[in-house]
């Protein structure tokens, strides 16, 4: 029965479709090697290397082919991949996922991984321990001893020991799709984007994979492994379809105006169905459905599915054929009622049964090319029939090919052409469809005769997931379509054998299949359907994409199903890649999914990713969540790091700085408060929150350009510290502003705006830091000369009564020590009083209108600043006062402690402003004291001779 020829049956496997076609059939590989990150190796290579190290220790590898590309299809019009330097030459280290052989607990079905739980799946995981049959990888002397000490000991200590494998063998996913979008960031390139983001997801399956494989059975911590294996599995899928998809809607736009109508010169089926895709995107694009569908399958035959080996290699039905030579020769006395014949109608013709080893190589057979079917691999499902022994089975699947004889047209170049398709496939159809229903028929048998005759009941039965639903709806759309075309346009030649009166009882819409799948009677693919990653496909093949924006808005409201990190991620960047297209949709939304991304890569500390995410923001929120990010970096090094990749992303770093200044320091304020009983030796401490506060101004002193903000920003801080009396945190965020900080904002003002008068702001910014400098030196002196005065005093020595002759000569050594002692403390008392009195006269008198006065205002003032300053006034001065009065009273300078109330009662200063009728009383009250001390000593009241 092998009477098809395998060059005329590799050329009806397509409909037209040329392989130089710029919508090639197949989907291209990555080109490897050519590396566009190079550099150190990051996370997940060096997990990938680490899994093909221990891959080549465990187990020998097995060579398996490649599978074959699908030829399932009318027309393949899903786009191919542009080629992309591949990110990682790993070919040497890890080799394509193998088929694995068939375990005891191996589902029975490719596509049925999806649907299982969590708990199955990990038991799936654990089974496959037991069997491991790898590929070859290169071998150990490539690599240096460094590297496999490194890598064996990041995979069997680092990895398979982390409470989350999963998270951390993925970890290295967000960097590498960061990288990609950087490289790939030209409006031309989007698309080259979405096929590396498919490459990269891909890489990540293939390694956890590995890694499961490399879980002790019972570990519950690899239950997560496995659902982020699942996510990223769904997420390669989606950038896939995403991909395709809108390649082609692009590509659409600019054939709008191509002409719809059929011309009457006389067409092919083929050619009618390739008019039809040619001019019908919707058409089109449910045939990408179909494809995306089946190369996803493929993929999970390749990672699931197992080798099926059958008895039977060149005879079909041995055992049956073995039972009738037996009974021919009149051996065997068996009882059993079996087929009389053997010719592949025998079974349902004759209503018996094969021998019972043979059905169960022929279900099995049945299912496996079903599985074929369902991942488009046609020339693999025909290969099988004919290693089986059933050439005619794989015959039998060449009658649903469109017919098409070129030579009708023109000879040309005087050689016969192949005749393409089959020119009775009217008849093969009304045949397999009546067979689908055929309950005599295996199901599976059923199913596949009901995929190429469109009968869509006769499918589901045997879909056990929710991509096998789908695939099953879109292909019958397809045919559907592709059928009523060709009838309405087929030429005058015979009449089409009839279809079945209900094959156009249904006719299907994306917007119907989608309401079916919703509503489907099996629990299991109801469910399914409500997954968020087959929601987004959804929305994707519809068109929808306002809808999908606003269904991923909602996942991020929801705190208790919060999505995952992954998932975060993946909605980022297709948020960004409708963007890229121009497709502008739900702009909130859009910016609050990005903002989530950035705040979770804020949350696991990704330093290099947060700038160019946060760069996608408006920029009113670059600023809010850059500034929020750096606030929770503390060591200097990586400050001046972040600050760089904010500016190499175009971020507005001094503004940044500014806001994250502001926000750390008007966290936690407190009131102002007034104690002038207490002296400045005694300071508040400083907690953990000032010291946040003082490091703070670290932001704005790293940029020479960014001085005169450093130094309003350092003012605000001190302010602060001063009214609630934390004189050594001010003295601190003081020592923090460089000594020339005046100096560089007047050479940056005479670079900027030349001769100009420096602006208001920053002329009340200087002289503001310059009081606070005099404040603090006043303060400083005192206390300096507090410590002297009381603790500095020398000792006078004292002679106990009876002393001997010994005693009395040592005691009158340390009365000339104690005098020379006493007149050097003397000394230092009369300097640290000078320069206590002198310090403080200069906050008293402090030029240009005043201690904390603005030498110049203007309508832009900030009014909770002003407060401050006249508040600090109202603090300070007084406190100031009252210490310099104790300063002359203690020394005994009476007199110059007097004229304290003349400075005071200034017109001129105006210091008596700044007092409350308390304290005006109690300084009086000091005063009187000290012209008491006057009269005491013979002098008048004002300390002038009587």
């Amino acid at each position: 029965m092998d009477s098809f020829r395998q060059d005329d049956y590799n050329r009806s496997l397509s409909f037209g479709v040329d392989e130089n076609s710029p919508i090639p059939r197949g989907v291209s590989r990555s080109a490897k090697g050519n590396s566009f990150l190079q550099g150190p190796k990051n996370h997940s290579e060096r997990i990938r290397r680490s899994m093909g190290l221990l891959d080549q220790v465990a187990t020998p590898g097995l060579g398996v082919s490649a599978t074959p590309s699908s030829s399932l299809k009318y027309s393949t019009y899903t786009p191919s991949k542009l080629p992309i330097p591949s990110q990682y030459d790993v070919t040497g280290i890890v080799s394509p996922t193998p088929r694995r052989l068939k375990t005891q607990n191996m589902p029975a079905d490719p596509m049925s991984l999806g649907s299982m739980s969590i708990p199955e799946q990990t038991r799936l995981a654990a089974s496959l321990l037991m069997t491991p049959i790898r590929q070859p990888i290169a071998s150990l002397e490539s690599m240096t001893p460094s590297e496999v000490t490194e890598d064996f000991t990041l995979t069997n200590v680092n990895l398979l020991l982390e409470d989350d494998p999963g998270m951390s063998a993925t970890a290295g996913l967000f960097e590498d799709f960061m990288k990609s979008f950087r490289v790939f960031s030209s409006p031309t390139d989007v698309f080259r984007l979405v096929a590396e983001y498919e490459k990269l997801c891909s890489e990540q399956v293939t390694m956890l994979n590995k890694l499961v494989k490399k879980a002790n059975p019972g570990q519950n911590k690899f239950s997560k492994t496995v659902e982020v294996l699942n996510l990223l599995e769904q997420e390669k899928c989606t950038w896939r379809l995403l991909g395709s998809l809108y390649q082609d809607r692009q590509s659409a736009e600019d054939e709008e105006t191509m002409d719809t109508g059929m011309d009457m010169e006389r067409k092919s089926e083929q050619e009618i169905s390739n008019s039809l895709f040619a001019r019908n995107s919707s058409l089109r694009q449910s045939q990408i459905v179909v494809d995306w569908l089946e190369r996803n399958a493929v993929d999970q035959i390749q990672d699931y599915y197992e080798n099926v080996e059958f008895y039977s290699q060149s005879v079909c039905w041995e055992n049956t054929l073995h039972s009738l030579q037996q009974k021919t020769a009149r051996v065997s006395r068996s009882d059993r009622q079996l087929v009389s014949h053997m010719d592949p109608d025998a079974p349902v013709r004759e209503n018996k049964p094969l021998a019972e080893l043979d059905r169960e190589d022929e279900a099995r057979l049945l299912k496996n090319l079903f599985a074929k079917i369902r991942a488009g691999q046609l020339e693999d499902a025909q290969r099988l029939c004919k290693k089986c022994g059933q050439a005619w089975r794989a015959a039998t699947l060449e009658g649903w090919k469109l017919y098409h004889d070129s030579n009708m047209k023109a000879l040309s170049t005087g050689n016969i052409a192949a005749i393409e398709g089959n020119p009775n496939r009217d008849i093969w159809k009304a045949t397999a469809w009546r067979m689908s229903q055929d309950e005599r028929f295996h199901p599976y048998e059923r199913a596949i005769a009901a995929v190429f005759s469109g009968n869509l009941k006769e499918v589901l039965p045997v879909c056990r997931s929710w991509d096998d639903c789908l695939w099953a709806y879109f292909r019958v759309l397809v045919d559907q379509q592709v059928e009523q075309e060709i009838r309405e346009n087929v030429q005058p030649g015979r009449e089409s054998q009839p279809l079945p009166d209900n094959y156009f009882d249904k006719l299907l819409t994306t917007n119907k299949i989608f309401q079916d799948l919703q509503a489907f009677p099996s629990e299991d693919i109801e469910m399914q359907s409500k997954q968020k990653y087959h929601l987004i496909q959804k929305y994707l093949i519809l068109g929808e994409i306002d809808a999908l924006v606003e269904e991923m808005g909602e996942w991020l409201l929801d705190d208790v199903h919060r999505p995952s990190q992954h998932l975060v991620r993946f909605m980022a960047h297709v948020v960004l890649f409708f963007r890229g297209l121009g497709l502008d949709s739900k702009e909130e939304i859009c910016t609050a999914i990005i903002e989530a991304y950035v705040k979770n890569l804020i949350d696991v500390k990704h330093l290099e990713l947060v700038s160019v995410y946060a760069a996608q923001l408006p920029e009113s929120l670059q600023v809010e969540c850059y500034a929020h990010f750096l606030e929770g970096i503390q060591e200097k090094d990586t400050r001046k790091y972040c600050l760089q990749l904010a500016e190499e992303a175009g971020l507005d770093v001094p503004k940044i700085t500014k806001t994250v200044v502001e926000n750390i320091r008007n966290r936690d304020l407190t009131e102002f408060t007034a104690d002038t009983g207490s002296t400045p030796a005694i300071d508040a401490a400083t907690s953990q929150v000032d010291r946040k506060k003082i490091e703070a101004i670290d932001w704005l002193v790293f940029d020479p350009s960014q001085r005169a903000e450093a130094l309003k920003q350092s003012n605000a801080v001190m302010r602060t510290f001063l009214g609630i009396k934390k004189h050594d945190a001010a003295k601190e965020v003081f020592h923090k502003i460089p000594g020339d900080t005046i100096d560089v904002i007047m050479k940056n003002w005479l670079g900027h705006a030349g001769r100009v008068s420096l602006p208001v702001e920053d002329d009340n910014a200087i002289k503001e830091y310059l009081c606070i400098k005099a404040y603090l030196n006043a303060l400083d002196t005192f206390n300096d000369w507090f410590e002297h005065f009381h603790n500095k005093k020398p000792v006078e020595p004292t002679v106990i009564e009876g002393a001997t002759f010994h005693q009395k000569v040592q005691h009158e050594h340390e009365e000339k020590e104690f005098k020379m002692e006493l007149e050097r403390w003397q000394h230092g008392l009369n300097s640290n009083t000078k320069a206590v009195v002198d310090n403080i006269y200069n906050v008293l008198l402090f030029p240009n209108g005043g201690w904390m006065v603005d030498q110049y205002t203007d309508d832009l003032m900030d009014n909770s600043r002003a407060t401050q300053l006249q508040r600090l006034r109202e603090l300070c001065i007084p406190l100031l006062v009252f210490l310099l009065q104790s300063v002359l009273h203690t020394t005994g300078q009476y007199k110059q402690a007097l004229m304290l109330a003349d400075v005071i009662a200034s017109e001129e200063q105006q210091l008596y402003t700044v007092f409350d009728k308390d304290e005006l009383r109690k300084l009086l009250g000091k005063i009187r004291e000290s012209s008491i001390e006057l009269l005491d000593d013979n002098l008048d009241a004002l300390g002038y001779e009587m």
